[in-house]
């Protein structure tokens, strides 16, 4: 090495020439060690019981923060299945034993759907009346909402139906009078205290018990099932403090949704309940198969679309879909809706609070104010997407960020005192998005419904009316709020409690969608002669349905937010049983895409991976670049030489030495310095715990006894000490490409089989490697990013 000309510097790209490739010099061993390549008969002493021939336990497992090797995670499975086929049919015993191997994928994910549904429906309940509890409470029954206890009540009248003797609002109960300024003020205040409360004992419960209980979990969840390991982040206790703090943080007022956080929690049930069956709680990548199911429950019992669960399960999150796992997550999704039905949280007979029927059809000239709405939903998508990103990252690289406990005290605060005056922020979100699609009838009180009547003091509801001064001032206090939405939801997306985006998303486009909804209803009534209404309206007939627009703007916002596209559509669709509406909502939904895409291809789950610099191959992007391996592989120009290791050359001092020296997850083995041929990869932490098990089940282990991966001992002196065999930890073919592949090809590898590294050859000989990271790094760099700026710490 020393020897070569300085002109032909070592780590420029390999171009062929010459024999002699850079590689970390280790010490030869004397010239007495005579070296057999496993070839040679093995000597006398190591003729002994060799202890590393049986399983070690804790090889093959992984530290936190690291990803899984996917294709050793499966030949593991099929080893394990073909041992379970082969002794079958020894005993019955072991019949009973394949038998319930085979169904415990079924099992696990029943265990998953019904924990799921439970906690879903509990969450439901809870939250409702924490959030009625800010209002007032119900005296005849302290644990009925403002809803359940006016059920009973015989004095509730048509005009006045949510108010009943057995309901007292706070200022009643202090103040002891329902009307006036008086009263006013201290149902204000109440209101203020009780979201503080709620908000103070979220955040603390996080801070101090659950930290990974925050935020929506799905950016997390995407990254642990394309094989990253957050250890804790599917634990009992985040599972235990998000539901409750979950609870806490929509009853506060602020502006964020449950339905995110939910798959979050049906994915801890699943990981939870994977541990009590061997096939799962011993293999990461099966593991990851039940989370896909469990996600697809999760969705199913957040929106009470189990269809919508399994494709949103496919589409958005999971990174290995086999064909088995579409049906486990399809059962589990179905197990999830029926719990969540028999608990029947809202009352109403069905899995979500807002369910709505709509009995006109839609016209085709309002494919126009359709399309509008989508293009609408984009460009929310791609302004929330950029101010959050540039919030949250703001929020991390400044002081504001060491104190989470009173950003959220300071968010909670100005949305309850802002919220309170307007009645369409007040309110829950989900009744707010009730309103808002529910569609005008006899029996509707909403200022919404206030037409102006024609005949004779009463409405014909199935006709097209003018609008009353209740229509009027409730489309200014819609716009305040749609207005008082998008700021709050920017800034309280990625507080330290829990916090959906679907909900908030699906307001903000309810609301654009109702006001251009009753703007085209009153168009078509007061310009019914004109060419667009001419042909499909006539004089009074009802062609205009404002709450099928604030559907399809809700699917449109939501989908300029997530980019997601099938998923969202059947969700929506499965949401509000209109089947004659998928095709407004495609529209919306494709073109919120398109317009969000052109300003940006992530969509905000991407986002906030990239910004806490998760290791995250998305399968979605394209890698365009010409680059070549060797211009990415590592050891690069300047780079200490890579650090390998020789099959049969090295003394257990030498070989901790390296590993205490480098950093490095895993080593090359060559066969010699001289020939610098590849025979396999060896993991850092797999030979940490392979020599610790042998001193401490071998005799003669010592720090100058020889390790060898070969499959015979070399010939050594009578005298040495006993060698080490570790073969049976060496990966004998790891993946490697030419230093001419292309990198596109390399990134395609990487994506399809989830690689963790690959080895970098020249005819056969090592020359380097290329790891998940430094692909993401030359992906950053080709994107005019700073590469270690995105790199997860």
């Amino acid at each position: 090495m020393e020897e070569e000309d300085a002109a032909a510097d070592p780590y420029l790209p390999y171009d062929g020439g010459g024999d002699t490739i850079p590689l970390q010099e280790i010490p030869r061993r004397g010239s007495n060690y005579a070296m057999s390549n496993g070839g040679g008969a093995p000597s006398s002493s190591t003729h002994l019981l060799d202890f590393l021939e049986e399983p070690i336990p804790g090889v093959g497992t992984y530290d936190d923060f690291h990803t899984i090797d996917w294709v050793r995670e499966k030949c593991k499975d099929r080893e394990r299945h073909r041992k379970i086929n082969s002794k079958k049919k020894e005993s019955a015993w072991e019949f009973t034993k394949s038998l319930y191997d085979a169904w415990s994928g079924w099992l696990v994910v029943t265990l998953t759907g019904l924990a799921s549904g439970a906690l879903a429906g509990l969450i439901d309940i809870a939250a409702d009346w924490m959030n009625d509890l800010k209002e007032g409470v119900c005296l005849s029954a302290l644990w009925f909402n403002h809803e359940q206890c006016c059920w009973t009540s015989n004095e509730t009248t048509f005009a006045e139906r949510d108010k009943c003797p057995q309901w007292k609002s706070w200022a009643e109960l202090i103040l002891g009078q329902a009307e006036g300024p008086g009263s006013y003020i201290m149902n204000y205040f109440m209101y203020i205290y009780w979201a503080l409360s709620f908000a103070f004992l979220a955040v603390c419960l996080v801070k101090v018990f659950a930290p990974y209980a925050c935020g929506s979990g799905i950016p997390e969840i995407k990254t642990i099932l394309s094989g990253f390991i957050i250890r804790g982040y599917l634990g009992k206790w985040t599972l235990m403090i998000k539901t409750i703090t979950l609870v806490l943080a929509v009853a506060s007022g602020l502006s964020l949704g449950k339905e995110g956080p939910l798959v979050h929690v049906a994915c801890c049930c699943g990981n939870i309940f994977s541990y009590l069956f061997p096939k799962y709680s011993k293999n990461e990548a099966k593991k990851r198969e039940v989370l896909s199911a469990a996600s697809a429950a999760g969705v199913s019992v957040a929106f009470g679309a189990p269809i919508g669960g399994v494709l949103f399960s496919l589409e958005e999150v999971s990174y290995y879909f086999p064909l088995k796992t579409l049906w486990r997550s399809f059962f589990a999704a179905l197990v999830a809706a029926f719990v969540l039905r028999s608990i029947n949280p809202f009352g109403n007979s069905r899995l979500v609070l807002f369910y709505v029927e709509y009995h006109t059809p839609w016209y085709l000239f309002e494919l126009i104010p359709f399309i509008l709405l989508g293009v609408f939903g984009g460009l929310w998508g791609a302004f929330f997407i950029k101010t959050n990103i540039a919030w949250c990252r703001r929020r991390k690289s400044t002081r504001f960020g060491r104190y989470p406990v009173l950003e959220v005290i300071l968010v909670a605060a100005i949305t309850a005192v802002v919220a309170f005056p307007n009645p369409y922020t007040r309110k829950n979100t989900s009744e707010l998005i009730k309103e808002l699609f529910t569609d005008c009838g006899p029996l509707e009180s909403s200022q919404l419904c206030q037409y102006r009547s024609q005949m004779n003091g009463t409405k014909a509801f199935s006709d097209d009316q003018p609008a009353g001064p209740g229509v009027y001032s409730a489309m200014w206090q819609l716009c305040l709020a749609l207005i008082f939405k998008i700021i709050m939801t920017i800034f309280t997306f990625g507080l330290k409690v829990p916090s959906g985006l679907f909900i908030p998303s699906m307001a903000i486009g309810a609301i654009a969608g109702r006001i251009v909804g009753i703007a085209m209803e009153q168009l078509a009534y007061y310009h019914h002669d004109w060419f667009l209404f001419k042909e499909w309206c006539e004089v009074g007939a009802d062609c205009i349905t404002p709450g099928l627009y604030a559907m399809v703007g809700a699917a449109a916002c939501l989908g300029g937010v997530t980019r997601m596209t099938v998923s969202l559509v059947i969700i929506v669709f499965e949401l509000t049983g209109g089947l004659e509406y998928i095709v407004p909502l495609m529209a919306a939904v494709m073109t919120s895409k398109w317009v969000g895409d052109a300003f940006g291809r992530e969509g905000i789950y991407e986002a906030h991976i990239r910004l806490n610099g998760y290791p995250f191959l998305d399968s979605k992007e394209e890698f365009t670049h010409t680059t070549l391996a060797r211009e990415v592989m590592r050891p690069r120009r300047n780079d200490p030489p890579l650090a390998v290791l020789t099959q049969d050359d090295l003394t257990v001092e030498e070989l901790q030495g390296i590993i205490n020296e480098t950093s490095y997850n895993g080593f090359p083995v060559i066969v010699s310095k001289e020939s610098q041929r590849l025979v396999g990869f060896a993991l850092r932490r797999d030979i940490t715990i392979a020599i610790e098990n042998a001193r401490r089940k071998q005799e003669g282990i010592v720090l100058n006894s020889r390790v060898y991966f070969t499959q015979h001992a070399p010939t050594l002196p009578a005298d040495s000490p006993r060698p080490l065999k570790l073969r049976s930890i060496l990966d004998m073919s790891p993946f490697t490409v030419t230093d001419h592949t292309p990198m596109e090809i390399v990134v395609d590898i990487f994506r399809k089989l989830g690689l963790r590294q690959c080895l970098v050859t020249h005819n056969g000989r090592l020359l380097g490697i290329i790891t998940k990271k430094d692909i993401l790094r030359h992906m950053a760099q080709m994107a005019n990013q700073d590469p270690e700026s995105i790199m997860f710490n």
